[in-house]
């Protein structure tokens, strides 16, 4: 009999065990905790520069070319004569344009260019121009006739590498088209004989009168 009494208290030790566990595992009419789980992290999205409007693009220069109005000055005549008006405030930047242009006359290989220079004279008015303006004269003497004194093409071809920046020198001096005179030597008319001097009649001596 002791020995079915000891058998029932274990008995009933080990089954309040097992409830008190599960008790302690989830308490009555409570839902049982949820899982903790770890954030999957999230990656930061990329970021984005800020958007920047395209600006224009650059303008490329436009070659400069000698006009064809400046670049059409032959002579018909033995004589010519070139007259140009340059703004004060640009004489110096002229008279660098002259002397680019003297170089290339002197060192230039052309033969057509060479008979050029050899009548090319360049003067500057003492006396002002039209509109206060400072008068430069190019007098050919003698010229090559049907020849281009135009400063383009003979500038050009002397400095191909800087013609654009010689021209801008050139054409921002100028304060006028400037104007071209064809001279042709005046000829002496023959003169027409020369009359005789009018002859004075001989006087007739008076008789002298009889004595008395």
């Amino acid at each position: 009999m002791r020995t079915v009494l000891t058998v029932l208290a274990a008995t009933m030790c080990l089954t309040g065990f097992s409830v008190h566990a599960q008790g302690a595992q989830t308490a009555p009419g409570q839902a049982p905790a949820p899982v903790s789980q770890q954030p999957v992290p999230v990656p930061p999205a990329p970021q984005q520069l800020p958007s920047v409007a395209p600006g224009p693009a650059p303008a490329v220069p436009a070659p400069i070319v000698p006009p064809a109005a400046l670049g059409a000055r032959t002579f018909t005549a033995p004589t010519g004569v070139i007259f140009t008006t340059v703004r004060p405030d640009r004489v110096v930047d002229f008279e660098i344009v002259i002397a680019y242009l003297q170089a290339a006359l002197e060192k230039s290989t052309d033969a057509r260019v060479r008979a050029q220079a050899a009548g090319w004279r360049v003067f500057k008015a003492t006396e002002p121009g039209p509109n206060s303006t400072v008068l430069y004269v190019f007098l050919i003497d003698t010229t090559v006739v049907g020849a281009d004194y135009g400063l383009g093409r003979i500038l050009s071809d002397a400095y191909p590498d800087r013609i654009q920046d010689i021209w801008k020198l050139y054409t921002g001096a100028l304060a006028g088209g400037g104007s071209l005179l064809n001279l042709t030597p005046v000829q002496p008319a023959p003169l027409p004989p020369l009359a005789p001097p009018p002859t004075t009649p001989a006087l007739t001596p008076r008789p002298a009168p009889p004595a008395r």
